[in-house]
């Protein structure tokens, strides 16, 4: 199944976002298609939060994430970054 399309896989990263960068908000506050970075997120994450949930990745699911340009394309939404987790 498709990572979009899963609602645990889902579930899970807006739990390890909210954990890893130490969010006051609630992690169902985090809409499936919010920017999760940049200027239009209501977040405020920068990219010391990026590598932080990056290692998060890595350790949870054993994927790499390469680069900084591959992280943002990566984690522009919760749909995207769940599709990159779990592609099929």
């Amino acid at each position: 199944m498709k990572g979009s399309l899963d609602g645990k896989l889902k579930m899970e990263l807006k739990k390890l976002i909210v954990e890893e960068c130490d969010l006051t908000a609630d992690y169902g506050e985090i809409g499936d298609e919010d920017p999760i970075f940049g200027g239009d997120s209501k977040f405020g994450l920068d990219s010391i939060d990026a590598l932080q949930i990056s290692v998060a990745i890595q350790q949870k699911y054993n994927i790499t994430i390469t680069d900084s340009k591959e992280a943002r394309r990566v984690m522009r939404s919760l749909n995207t970054f769940a599709d990159f987790i779990q592609p099929d």
